[in-house]
């Protein structure tokens, strides 16, 4: 709303001033007769003709970089194109190393998992067909059952760790509580969220929701949990706290870096609030509209 009114200033100004210094060069050379006739006169002149070209001829570069300044201050976010360029850079290398990472996660629980526990089904059950004794063949055909069902176990296990069921059935708050009720510590979840954001969005914040809450378990030593979730002027924001000893830090493991490049998929942000002694909040926001 600034620039109107300021360009409205200073864009006829470089106009004027150029008009005003031709009309010196002007009267300099056209107008202006000395007195009297001198070799000092003559220098006096030529010098003064000299230095109003010099300031005609750099007064067009000068102008139209204090402009271009004044519209980039007056214009731009605050945020200079060169930091910008460099936090989506490194935001989509954080992305690609987080997907070549969950594709490894989920070649290798394929393999040691679901895959070899089949094998092991057939295996049985090839060794079932060619047994004679009736008993042997029943324990053959069980432990066949047993494996089969472990691998569907596994099978499922993986489905969630992509895209959990809760969470397309209910959504993110639905997730995210069924999430804390399985939290081994207790967990107070106060959550209010009239909308859905995308579901990319909706993926990207409930695993990060998960993983503070199993940090939380693992590393913290903590009593009892929190988890807040608001969504306020276009920003999704979520909080998860803890009890524990405190003293977590931005750089110092996996998993806070884990959460954050899940985040800045999105131009989201982490901020961590961990004095030594607790407690611990990390306050997660993410840009985006509810459905």
């Amino acid at each position: 709303m600034a620039w109107p009114a300021v360009h409205g200033v200073t864009g006829p100004a470089p106009v004027a001033a150029l008009a005003a210094m031709l009309a010196a060069l002007h009267y300099v050379f056209f107008r202006l007769r000395p007195a009297e006739t001198s070799g000092l006169n003559t220098f006096a002149l030529s010098l003064s003709t000299v230095a109003i070209a010099a300031v005609v001829i750099a007064a067009v570069p000068l102008f139209r970089t204090g402009q271009a300044r004044l519209a980039r201050a007056l214009l731009e976010d605050g945020q200079a194109p060169d930091a910008r360029i460099r936090q989506l850079t490194a935001s989509r290398a954080a992305v690609a190393d987080a997907h070549a990472a969950e594709v490894r996660r989920i070649e290798r629980d394929l393999h040691d998992g679901a895959q070899a526990k089949l094998i092991a089904v057939r295996m049985h059950l090839g060794l079932a067909g060619g047994s004679r004794d009736p008993d042997e063949l029943a324990r053959m055909i069980d432990e066949a059952r047993e494996l089969a069902g472990q691998a569907l176990t596994d099978l499922r296990d993986l489905v969630r760790g992509i895209h959990p069921p809760v969470l397309a059935d209910h959504g993110l708050s639905g997730a995210i509580e069924a999430s804390a009720l399985s939290c081994p510590m207790p967990v107070d979840v106060d959550l209010d969220l009239p909308g859905r954001p995308q579901p990319p969005v909706e993926s990207a914040v409930y695993f990060a929701a998960a993983e503070a809450l199993t940090n939380a378990v693992r590393h913290s030593g903590a009593s009892r949990a929190w988890v807040r979730l608001r969504h306020t002027g276009g920003v999704l924001r979520l909080t998860v706290g803890d009890d524990g000893r405190g003293g977590v830090r931005p750089d110092g493991g996996t998993g806070v870096r884990g959460i954050e490049d899940r985040l800045s998929a999105f131009d989201g942000t982490l901020t961590v609030s961990s004095p030594p002694g607790g407690p611990t909040e990390l306050t997660m926001e993410v840009p985006c509209a509810l459905s």
